[in-house]
Formats: C-alpha cells, sequence, structure tokens
C-alpha cells in the first residue's frame, strides 16, 4: 500500500509526558463534539488529553507538550490519594473512620468506637486488608443504593432493570437506555444526602435521558433538595475521588 502523507495517525489509548515529577501518563479522549484541543484532570486526578474528530495526532502531542508546565502546577495542587491501609482514615455516609487491621482471620469487618472516633475492624491482617475493606464497602453502597434508588424509582413510577456498581474514575453515577443503573461505590463515603442525590439523578434518567429543564423537574420531583447534594458533590467530589487509590 503506498504510503500516504495526509492519512491520520490512530490516536493512542494513553501517552506519556516527563514532568519534573516524572513520567506521567495521560489519557487520550477522542470527541466528535470537541472544537479544539484540551487538557484536563479527571476527579480521580487522571490527566486527560481530548482531541477533537478531525483533529491530529501530531498536533495533540505538540498542544500537550506546550501545555507541561500547566499539568505540573495542578498536578502538585491535587491532594494524596487515601489508601485503603492500617492506620488510615477514610469517611463513612460523612463520618471520618480509621481504619484497623486484625491479625486473625475469622469475623467480619465491622464498625466499632474507638478512643478517638468511630473505626472499621478489618479481620484477616494486612495481606487481606484492601480487598476485604473494599469488599464490605460495595456491600454498604448497594444496600444504601437499593433502598434510595427503589424509593424514587417508586415515586417516579419507573422500573429499574439493573442496578450495578462500578469504580469510576470520573462519574458519580450512569442510566442507560435499557434502565440499568450503574453507580460508583465511592459514594458510600459520602454523606448520606449525597447519595441520595445521586440515586433520584439517575432513577430520573429513566424518564429523561438528558439534562434539559424537564430533567431537572423530575428530579425535583422526587427529591426537591437535590441542590444539596450537587452542591457538595461539586465542592468535595474530586477529593472523594482520590480515595481507595488503585486498590478498588
Amino acid at each position: 500500500m503506498p504510503f500516504n502523507p495526509f492519512k491520520r495517525a490512530p490516536l493512542p489509548e494513553t501517552t506519556t509526558i516527563a514532568l519534573a515529577r516524572g513520567e506521567v501518563a495521560v489519557r487520550v479522549r477522542a470527541s466528535s463534539r470537541a472544537r479544539a484541543y484540551r487538557l484536563a484532570i479527571s476527579s480521580r486526578g487522571e490527566p486527560v488529553l481530548t482531541v477533537p474528530h478531525k483533529g491530529r495526532w501530531s498536533e495533540a502531542r505538540a498542544f500537550l507538550l506546550r501545555h507541561a508546565g500547566w499539568l505540573e502546577t495542578r498536578l502538585a495542587r491535587l491532594p494524596a490519594p487515601s489508601l485503603l491501609v492500617d492506620g488510615a482514615a477514610i469517611p463513612l455516609r460523612g463520618v471520618p473512620h480509621r481504619i484497623v487491621s486484625l491479625d486473625g482471620s475469622r469475623g467480619t469487618v465491622c464498625v466499632k468506637a474507638g478512643d478517638q472516633g468511630p473505626e472499621i475492624h478489618v479481620p484477616g491482617g494486612p495481606d487481606h486488608l484492601q480487598r476485604r475493606l473494599f469488599d464490605w464497602l460495595k456491600r454498604e453502597a448497594r444496600a444504601d443504593l437499593d433502598l434510595a434508588c427503589a424509593r424514587h424509582a417508586e415515586t417516579l413510577g419507573v422500573t429499574i432493570a439493573a442496578l450495578r456498581l462500578r469504580d469510576q474514575s470520573t462519574r458519580w453515577g450512569s442510566c442507560s437506555s435499557a434502565r440499568t443503573l450503574n453507580f460508583n461505590w465511592r459514594l458510600i463515603l459520602a454523606p448520606p444526602f449525597v447519595l441520595d442525590y445521586v440515586a433520584a439523578h439517575e432513577v430520573a434518567h429513566i424518564l429523561e435521558m438528558n439534562h434539559a429543564p424537564a430533567f431537572w423537574r423530575t428530579v425535583a420531583r422526587t427529591l426537591p433538595d437535590y441542590e444539596a447534594g450537587r452542591a457538595w458533590l461539586k465542592a468535595n467530589g474530586r477529593e472523594l475521588m482520590q480515595v481507595g487509590g488503585g486498590s478498588a
């Protein structure tokens, strides 16, 4: 096949850039709606390079390199990831809890009162702490979301086909045209009114698959004070996304 100098090179899924802190991975995202190249930080602290539909990889790469200084500054401002390790503090339904690793393999994860506040006790020792704690947090999130979504579905007169938990890096929830609701497990870390807002938001999408005024009126029908949860996520969502690091 003869060489075509005008053929656009395919976009990679990720690329790297050398910064003062070392090599940093950047996710590459093609967008049919983007009008220009864009570099942003996701709510999980992940650099994302958006390339317009007709953009060229050579131009996108040059754009990324020109903005290396901006990226370095923004990454330095991000909060450090909060890992699921012994002694670390994580929020549970909006209340800080200290993680306590127990050596015995028997027993289940549970919340106990500690000298300095509530604690999450995780049996199995450090080798099994992350997996057991993550599984428990997902079960707690599932239980809360099942109740909240059922309540909002009854109010709006809709049926949910399925509810699933995800380890999403940029989204708190989504709703498919098949009425499948997906939620980020980290909602269990937020105050209950925040989880309730995201549940109402996604259930409302069963009726309105967009964010037009009719959608927000639907949300208000089942959760009149939805703005409180929406505002909380806007102010605190990025920090909450850091919980768990890569352990999930």
